[in-house]
């Protein structure tokens, strides 16, 4: 199966990200997914399922850790002609 996930992490700073959205950029950067898009408005990022959901649970845990307040996350299952 494969997996498509869309994040935001808030509070927004639009002078200079801050430090929970520069962690849930590597986070995702730095796991194993293909087609990763970083943006100030949002993120988005294409894997396996396994790849995505360990990447999702880093990224959850270290962007709160690091001052986030509210994450908000949509994860699509993606048809064949998707991936």
């Amino acid at each position: 199966m494969r997996l498509r996930v869309e994040f935001t992490t808030e509070p927004f700073d639009l002078d200079e990200p801050p430090q929970h959205a520069v962690i849930a950029r590597e986070v995702v950067q730095s796991a194993s997914l293909d087609a990763v898009d970083v943006g100030p408005f949002g993120n988005t990022a294409e894997g396996t399922a396994d790849r995505v959901l360990t990447a999702v649970d880093s990224m959850l845990r270290e962007s709160l850790a690091a001052g986030a307040t509210r994450v908000s996350l949509q994860v699509n299952v993606l048809a064949e002609e998707d991936s």
